[in-house]
């Protein structure tokens, strides 16, 4: 175990945490809403610093993200936990840890110092390490010691997260942090109260001040039949992506029946594809439809002439058009991005 960051002692040997927008308080020998940080004695601990529960490489495009690095590969690392209870949960085997007794099977025994984990960037080629498949913002002492062995060694960071942190550890995020991929979950607070467990204006802070500092951020949106599948909601949404900058891409994804939602349908192509009308009417340059292969809007286009510019069926690249100074061959436009 380590020692947790962003936390402050209390009278009783209670503790509160600043690490996420529940700032949890915590009594001697409970854990936070997360599962994974526990009081000790009035000291916070980080329980699963170093036991990483899925280490894999995987295309950056899986992330999402698509002006970022693209075509190049990310060692993704991920622990235990999560400080959401999303019904709608993708991941939920390795989130919903601590919540649900069948989940006690994974294997945490072993230990991956950050200098491995590095290590095995570097031998498999990855141009970037994530920290992705559950909430990496739980597991922060352990991304940012790892990040910034990787900076050393010109390794990129990225995170896929919900968005729940405070800015004090967005601050902390800075040092090591290159990009973020931001679900933005829904539109409505009362389906952030109800069925993910968590604030909505505490994400839409996140994203703008993601923004601010500088650190290269992309938007999901998983649409849910039934939850946030209405025209006016998703409209929302992607005029809010265009009032922080039209520039950031925004990924519409596709629910596929899972963990509590096994009931509900998978997303109707015409409602991704409606999303994907409403997004272009709010102004923004880059939208794309996640989850269905070989649809044009999984390519990105010059915002400028309409040159399609990266060819892309799933998570492959076809055609890469950007040249190393980022801008569009035809009309010299430059793309909104990180390009390798």
């Amino acid at each position: 175990m380590r020692e947790a960051m962003l936390y402050e002692r209390l009278e009783g040997n209670s503790v509160r945490c600043f690490l996420c927008r529940h700032e949890c308080r915590i009594t001697e020998g409970q854990r936070g809403l997360c599962r994974v940080r526990e009081n000790r004695g009035g000291i916070l601990y980080s329980i699963f610093y170093g036991k990483p529960v899925a280490l894999s490489v995987d295309p950056i495009e899986k992330k999402p993200l698509f002006h970022f690095q693209p075509g190049t590969s990310s060692l993704s690392i991920a622990t235990l936990g999560c400080n959401f209870q999303c019904e709608f949960c993708q991941n939920w085997d390795i989130s919903q840890y601590g919540r649900m007794p069948n989940l006690s099977r994974h294997d945490v025994s072993g230990h991956l110092a950050p200098e491995t984990v590095v290590q095995q960037a570097l031998r498999n080629g990855c141009a970037s390490i994530s920290y992705t498949y559950s909430e990496p913002t739980i597991f922060l002492e352990y991304a940012r010691d790892i990040g910034l062995l990787a900076r050393q060694r010109g390794i990129r960071n990225v995170f896929v997260t919900n968005g729940y942190m405070t800015p004090e550890a967005i601050e902390e995020c800075t040092s090591f942090l290159d990009a973020a991929n931001v679900d933005l979950k829904a539109f409505r607070n009362e389906t952030y109260r109800k069925l993910i467990k968590g604030n909505l204006e505490g994400v839409l802070d996140s994203i703008r001040l993601l923004k601010e500092k500088g650190i290269w951020i992309e938007i999901t949106t998983l649409i849910v039949p039934g939850m946030n599948d209405g025209l006016q909601e998703i409209s929302d949404i992607a005029r809010f992506v265009a009032s922080v900058d039209k520039a950031i891409p925004w990924h519409i994804s596709r629910f596929y029946p899972n963990y509590r939602f096994s009931d509900r349908e998978m997303t109707p192509m015409e409602t991704l594809e409606g999303a994907h009308r409403a997004g272009l009417e709010a102004g923004l340059n880059y939208v794309y439809l996640g989850s269905s292969p070989g649809h044009d809007s999984e390519s990105t286009y010059c915002p400028g002439c309409r040159a399609k510019l990266i060819e892309r069926v799933g998570w492959r690249i076809r055609l890469n058009r950007i040249g190393g100074n980022g801008a569009c061959p035809d009309c010299q436009r430059r793309i909104d991005g990180v390009f390798p």
